[in-house]
């Protein structure tokens, strides 16, 4: 699934956490949903993170690619 679906998906189980017209085992089912759509989502944000370059101008105009980290 997509860190946007993921998102999308923590938003509507949040929503329905809020109600109060969940049973038990209905808030925990989402619960459990939540914590697996959260580590996917935190697994493609790490994933990302070390793909994402900064395009550095250099002095002269030139383009160089760097690491985000560097």
């Amino acid at each position: 699934m997509s860190f946007e679906k993921d998102l999308a998906r923590l938003d509507q189980i949040a929503a329905a956490l809020d109600r109060a017209d969940l049973t038990l085992d209905e808030s925990l089912a989402l619960f459990e949903e939540g914590i697996q759509r959260l580590r996917s989502a935190s697994d493609a944000l790490t994933s990302v993170e070390g793909k994402v370059t900064t395009l550095v101008e250099q002095a002269n105009g030139a383009l160089e690619e760097r690491d985000a980290g560097a």
